[in-house]
């Protein structure tokens, strides 16, 4: 075969096989939800609001599906579009059924998919546990991962958490960080940076260590919340300040969590960041191990917040997903 014929043929090849890794990695699996409404306060139903939070409506959520759960990170987009990760290495996908009220009232169209590594393969072992994502304003997807610390990028062009992953900044020093201590928290500013913020790993004077990156690489700081709380999720609002998800867990007394504000003129290289309480999550209130906290605007402009919880594929955890308006946007 002649050299032309040859190079048409390996050409061919080439996009046929790129053709089928793009089909394969589109089509994700349906999965079949169950949706359980849960209250806000099992113990007095009436209750609608904590601390400057008003409850919408909450979910516990159940799959069949062997993939299902582990649920961390959360995005959500105006059209009631959300997407998650698993600690699994899964993309989670579902539309956001809400009843004329505004009220949370179910998930629909649920579907879920294996994330890919550089080469278009699905993320196994030590890769696979992805812990935090979000949307970019150009459509691209950003995934933090932990043990095999690391940020991929998921470029709308070639499938988005569909396709195949690309590096990103990484944070300098995450590769310092204990195993399951990495980049739990992923916040793209108005600027184009993104605020990162480990778990595991220690700033100076002892602040949770966090960065800001962008095209110039990265910036330390530190990120300060109330003892034994750690940084599970943040999602920034459009005047640049951050929500920051806490959680703390004890046998004793259960999973509790904190949302907190950090204000837009705080976020700076080289700060000790510190947020104001928004609200305060704990027995007897519907509480388990929130990990993903997403925003968005309504369509009255009101600032709605959504949060999800990871089971961790324990029976004895939920997933659950609780969406309320913040006061004050």
């Amino acid at each position: 075969m002649r050299g032309g014929s040859l190079a048409r043929v390996a050409v061919a090849v080439l996009v046929a096989g790129a053709a089928s890794l793009a089909s394969d990695a589109a089509l994700g699996d349906p999965i079949q939800l169950s949706a359980r409404p849960v209250a806000l306060d099992p113990e007095d139903r009436s209750r609608q609001h904590v601390g400057d939070l008003e409850f919408l409506g909450g979910l516990a959520l159940r799959s069949d599906a062997p993939t299902f759960g582990g649920l961390s990170g959360l995005s959500v987009t105006a059209a009631g579009e959300l997407a998650a990760v698993s600690d699994r290495g899964h993309w989670f996908t579902a539309r956001i059924v809400r009843n004329d009220a505004g009220r949370l009232v179910g998930l629909a169209e649920g579907e879920m998919g294996p994330l890919r590594d550089e080469q278009g393969r699905p993320v196994e072992e030590a890769w696979r546990d992805a812990e935090a994502l979000e949307r970019l304003p150009d459509g691209d997807w950003l995934v933090s991962f932990e043990r095999a610390h690391r940020v991929w990028r998921y470029p709308a062009e070639t499938g988005g958490l569909h396709g195949r992953a690309v590096p990103f900044q990484a944070p300098e020093g995450i590769a310092r960080a204990p195993a399951n201590g990495g980049v739990e928290a992923l916040a793209p500013l108005p600027d184009g940076r993104i605020l990162m913020l480990a778990q595991g790993l220690k700033h100076e004077g002892g602040a949770r260590a966090g960065w800001l990156v962008g095209d110039g690489g990265s910036e330390a700081l530190g990120y300060r919340t109330a003892p034994k709380f750690l940084p599970t999720d943040a999602a920034a609002l459009p005047n640049g300040d951050v929500l920051v998800l806490n959680r703390h867990f004890t046998m004793l007394g259960g999973a509790r969590a904190r949302l907190e504000r950090v204000h837009a003129g705080a976020i700076v290289a080289g700060a000790d960041l510190e947020g104001t309480l928004v609200a305060r999550f704990q027995h007897p209130l519907t509480v388990d191990n929130f990990e993903g906290v997403a925003t968005v605007q309504g369509e009255d402009g009101a600032t709605l917040v959504y949060i999800l919880s990871d089971d961790n594929f324990n029976f004895f955890q939920r997933t659950l997903l609780l969406l309320f308006r913040l006061r004050g946007g």
